[in-house]
């Protein structure tokens, strides 16, 4: 259990994380989500006791993680890939690490085996792409079987099969009642994996709440429809005062409606149908929705850009 209660922090001037509450329960993926700058980084770091905030705690099973007298054994986190020691093995790293915490030798066989780094485990980590680091910093968060897990944009530099993969294992930490916080700006990655999101902007709280919920609250969504007598059927969905764009000469798309709608209106009318479906509603449209007042870097001028992955602290 992770508990963030009134957290703040500055740097300088900067205000980078603003009165921040929120809960990340075992036996749940939890996405974190924000814009550039938005913070995450920053917090998961106060989680972790690498930063100090400035006001307010965090709690990791009932206490500031910083006191844990066995800290890896208590949360695993992979923050930055890059912060290893570029001229050891993978399995060195792995061991050392081991070594240091009072960690059974085995296990490092296990994890490795575990994070599919194989052969690659012999050799130096300065010959590694970006996924065999993020595997090899996966396998470092679970040396030593911690409930509490933190994940900063895991799935960067990951293939197909590594993505599948990463997807499977956070689902089955969380099954087996860990507690784990992802950050990650693959937005259909967290809808498919998370099971609750919080979504910050510029250091403050903006959702916290069930992935289904936060999709449900997009209201409703897009409709496409064909009907030989698309022209009738554009006068009576106009009538009722429903959004409606012309496709092409029979297909029309409808804003802020339900198939049953569109199709009651339809039969009312005697008018005729060739299809009808309703559009689904993505995480990044609630994503997008939730957070465009919040976004401080864009791509350009005229037609921003909204990335997710984490920037300036």
């Amino acid at each position: 259990m992770i508990e963030v209660r009134g957290l703040t922090k500055r740097y300088g001037d900067v205000l980078a994380v603003d009165d921040l509450s929120f809960d990340v329960e075992p036996g749940k993926v939890t996405g974190f989500l924000g814009p550039n700058g938005a913070g995450k980084s920053t917090t998961m770091r106060m989680v972790l006791g690498l930063d100090r905030p400035t006001s307010g705690e965090v709690l990791v099973n009932g206490r500031p993680f910083p006191t844990a007298a066995e800290p890896l054994r208590e949360v695993g986190a992979l923050l930055d890939p890059g912060s290893v020691h570029p001229g050891r093995t993978g399995r060195n790293h792995l061991r050392v690490a081991a070594r240091t915490n009072g960690i059974p030798l085995r296990r490092v066989e296990e994890v490795i085996e575990l994070v599919g780094l194989g052969r690659a485990a012999r050799r130096r980590i300065k010959g590694y792409s970006l996924g065999m680091r993020q595997r090899l910093g996966i396998a470092a968060a679970l040396l030593a079987d911690p409930a509490v897990l933190l994940f900063d944009e895991p799935v960067n530099g990951l293939d197909l099969d590594g993505v599948r993969w990463i997807r499977g294992l956070l689902r089955q930490l969380a099954d087996e009642g860990r507690t784990v916080l992802v950050s990650s700006h693959l937005l259909s990655e967290m809808e498919q994996t998370a099971d609750r999101l919080v979504v910050i902007g510029r250091g403050r709280l903006i959702a916290d709440a069930t992935t289904a919920e936060i999709l449900s609250g997009l209201g409703h969504g897009q409709v496409r429809v064909r009907s030989s007598e698309s022209e009738a059927l554009l006068a009576r969905l106009r009538e009722r005062g429903l959004p409606v764009a012309r496709i092409d000469a029979d297909e029309l798309q409808v804003e802020d409606a339900t198939a049953e709608l569109v199709g009651d209106l339809a039969n009312a009318a005697h008018i005729p149908l060739r299809h009808l479906s309703e559009v689904a509603q993505s995480l990044e449209d609630a994503y997008l929705a939730l957070t465009g007042t919040s976004v401080e870097y864009h791509g350009g001028r005229d037609e921003p850009v909204l990335t997710t992955t984490e920037g300036a602290r």
